[in-house]
């Protein structure tokens, strides 16, 4: 582990949100959202037919996109 990040928190206290919740964060389109997660792009997990995306993996993306962006 990489002294330079912190620990991940227990899982337990991480925030699963929506396909809905995070296009709404996002502003962008549910199909979006589908198309990130199934990219690689966005953090996902399946439960059952749908998914779940980690609070934590929206604000990384959306952090590294800003970067990119310049």
């Amino acid at each position: 582990m990489s002294s330079s990040q912190p620990p991940d928190p227990p899982l337990a206290q991480v925030k699963f949100l929506t396909v809905a919740e995070v296009a709404n964060l996002m502003r962008v389109s549910k199909m979006t959202v589908y198309r990130l997660v199934h990219s690689g792009d966005l953090t996902a997990v399946r439960v059952g037919r749908s998914f779940r995306v980690p609070e934590k993996a929206v604000h990384d993306y959306l952090r590294d996109a800003f970067i990119e962006a310049g």
